[in-house]
């Protein structure tokens, strides 16, 4: 008989009550650039920014929306139903047990997420795309989404703001995918036409069809800090040029300063600098008032201007009186015979 294991260990369980609590596993979060352990709580104050070194970590759809929002007040839209499986495709897995599994995860139907209600006063329409749907893939359903989206602002007669978040076309789809970059594009247009300001922020990732497409045609580009913004990835980049790229390429840093992007804003600003933007292009003010000038007669115009330019030139002084200098005599060869 062990007498620590039969007989002491049983009365410390009972004296510290029993067995050990399971304790959660998302209480803690890792930050991906430092490494840093960051508490949960912590974390959702910071708007998942790191305390520690600012990294801009993903987050969803949902967070994204109430952050954003007066009051975190917004109402969603119901997007189109899509053509769920065109290709019947099938890797590992058959894309419709994809989609339900992703379904199931994030709560939502597809990537996009679109909703309306007031940014600073003013109605907005804002199209979130979420990052952990797929890796924020573009099929059928998002395009179908965005074009809902630009339509919506339309008849609102309100601002279109997009959230990019995605890896590109969504493979499942082939060529079905690759269309939406056309689709998406008309989208942007109809916002164009109707005279409406289209503001797109990029964060990490951009990359892909997205950023071919309507990621890049933004009236105005705000980015997040650190974010990654670009087509194809950098390493397939260095083996087709086989050169070594600049440090921090494709980061919008680097795009901010080659003109790419108009700002880079943090996420503790981007709320008051998007509401700023959209209160300057929805409400530019009352003109001012311009004078209303009346032809006039040349010659009236003339005169007005001889007045004006004698008020402000001094009048001269008369000259000195001269003395009167006595003719001088004829020279010598001139004289009459």
């Amino acid at each position: 008989m062990n007498w620590l294991k039969n007989v002491i260990r049983p009365k410390l369980r009972q004296l510290v009550g029993g067995q050990k609590k399971d304790v959660p596993d998302n209480l803690w979060h890792k930050c991906p650039a430092c490494s840093q352990m960051i508490f949960h709580r912590e974390l959702e104050k910071n708007e998942h920014v790191c305390q520690h070194c600012g990294h801009h970590m993903r987050i969803g759809a949902e967070r994204r929306l109430k952050s954003l929002f007066d009051e975190a007040e917004y109402q969603t839209i119901e997007l189109p139903d899509a053509l769920a499986d065109p290709l019947k495709f099938k890797d590992i897995k058959r894309y419709t047990d994809r989609l339900k599994e992703a379904r199931g995860k994030n709560g939502a139907s597809d990537a996009l997420t679109v909703a309306h209600g007031k940014l600073g006063g003013n109605k907005v329409v804002i199209a979130v795309l979420d990052f952990a749907f797929m890796g924020g893939s573009m099929g059928i359903a998002v395009g179908d989404g965005l074009l809902a989206a630009a339509r919506l602002a339309v008849v609102q007669e309100a601002p279109l703001i997009v959230f990019s978040s995605s890896g590109g076309a969504r493979m499942q789809e082939g060529i079905h995918s690759l269309m939406q970059l056309a689709r998406t594009t008309i989208a942007v247009e109809e916002v164009r036409e109707a005279g409406l300001p289209y503001i797109v922020v990029l964060t990490d990732p951009t990359t892909g069809g997205v950023s071919a497409s309507f990621a890049m045609l933004g009236d105005i580009a705000v980015a997040e800090p650190g974010a990654i913004i670009g087509f194809a990835g950098q390493r397939v980049i260095e083996q087709t040029i086989r050169e070594t790229l600049p440090e921090g390429f494709q980061r919008s840093e680097y795009l901010l300063e080659h003109g790419m992007v108009d700002m880079v804003v943090h996420r503790h600003e981007l709320r008051g600098t998007l509401a700023r933007l959209v209160a300057l292009l929805m409400n530019p003010g009352p003109p001012g008032e311009v004078a209303v000038l009346q032809p006039e007669a040349p010659e009236a115009v003339l005169e007005e201007a001889a007045e004006e330019a004698a008020d402000e030139v001094p009048a001269l002084a008369p000259p000195p009186d001269m003395p009167d200098v006595p003719d001088a005599p004829p020279p010598e060869g001139d004289k009459p015979s």
